[in-house]
């Protein structure tokens, strides 16, 4: 009961962080022009912009399996598109729940181990946690080699905004180097560790850490023991081409935002990343803000059309994300 109550908790403080983002995002918005400007873009690109999130989807899919194979190679495609789609559409429940749901998806349909023994699957759920957590950390670490190079190729341009909407702001809350934090984290995080190592035969909270510890660990080893390890990165690769693609595409369906090459869609997309990674209900308030703030004060661009260029954006990926959630979600509940 405690612990709903908990998650209650914190889905409603989420919840209300989206809301004042979104209400900070569009007060000063006039909605008859905001409305107008929207019926000038050209909605054929908006389309294609789905269609390329669609498959960026599929892409996912097809590269998560790659990485689930060595654990239970009867895992088909359909069945990680299926839990990508209903991943993505939990997100919009509670924020960051979708990657916990989409390994319940693929361990329920994950051979036994034992015939006699159903419950226990090959594909474990913390071992796929395993292969999440991999697939996450390669997702952060290409963005985090994009965004320097975007930045350090055009720090003229691009550089300003970091330095004055994210680093400064940081920096001036804390009276010391925001280093020593990260080397306090990486301390802590390694005592801890070594506690549920070195009590995981006499502790029984610290054997089920460990536990889930060690799968997690398999899962991310498994990397190493697929088979056509460069089909792994040849889809990551893939995979960001099409992010690109639907910020282009995006991007030229707005009228007002012509002087934007592809370099600015590559960094806009990469600055979007950024507002999903916060903990908000499907990156709502927090994608519109940091986009509008980054068009503003980069490129100059009126945050009132800066937000119309975010809405349509997220708006746009986020009814792709529902309807082939929805569509997996129903295929999976229909399925014997």
């Amino acid at each position: 009961m405690k612990e709903k109550i908990n998650k209650i908790i914190r889905y409603v403080l989420s919840a209300a962080f989206a809301g004042l983002l979104l209400w900070f995002s569009f007060r000063d918005v006039e909605w008859d022009e905001f409305l107008a400007v929207l019926k000038e873009c050209r909605w054929g690109y908006v389309v294609l912009s789905m269609f390329a999130g669609a498959f960026a989807f599929w892409l996912r899919a097809i590269r998560w399996r790659r990485l689930l194979l060595p654990i239970d190679d009867g895992i088909t495609a359909i069945t990680t598109f299926n839990g990508v789609n209903i991943g993505n559409i939990s997100n919009f429940i509670f924020p960051r729940i979708g990657e916990f749901i989409r390994c319940g998806v693929v361990t329920r349909r994950s051979a036994p181990v034992d015939p006699s023994e159903p419950e226990h699957k090959k594909a474990s759920y913390d071992k796929v946690l395993g292969t999440v957590v991999l697939e996450r950390s390669w997702e952060l670490l290409v963005m985090l080699l994009l965004l320097a190079v975007v930045v350090v190729g055009g720090f003229k341009r691009f550089g300003g905004f970091f330095v004055e909407k994210i680093w400064v702001p940081m920096t001036q809350k804390f009276d010391f180097s925001l280093w020593w934090i990260v080397a306090v984290l990486v301390l802590g995080a390694a005592v801890a560790l070594y506690a549920f190592w070195r009590y995981r035969n006499t502790n029984r909270f610290c054997a089920g850490i460990w536990k889930v510890v060690k799968g997690v660990l398999q899962g991310f080893s498994s990397c190493f023991r697929m088979e056509k390890k460069w089909l792994f990165f040849a889809y990551t690769a893939f995979i960001w081409l099409t992010y690109w693609l639907m910020a282009a595409s995006t991007v030229w369906s707005a009228p007002f935002l012509s002087d934007l090459d592809l370099i600015d869609a590559l960094f806009l997309s990469l600055v979007g990343g950024i507002g999903f990674a916060v903990p908000v209900p499907g990156g709502i308030g927090a994608f519109h803000f940091v986009i509008s703030t980054a068009l503003s004060v980069i490129y100059g661009v009126p945050v009132e059309l800066g937000i119309v260029y975010a809405t349509l954006s997220h708006t746009s990926q986020a009814v792709t994300q529902i309807f082939f959630g929805a569509v997996s979600y129903a295929y999976e509940a229909l399925k014997k």
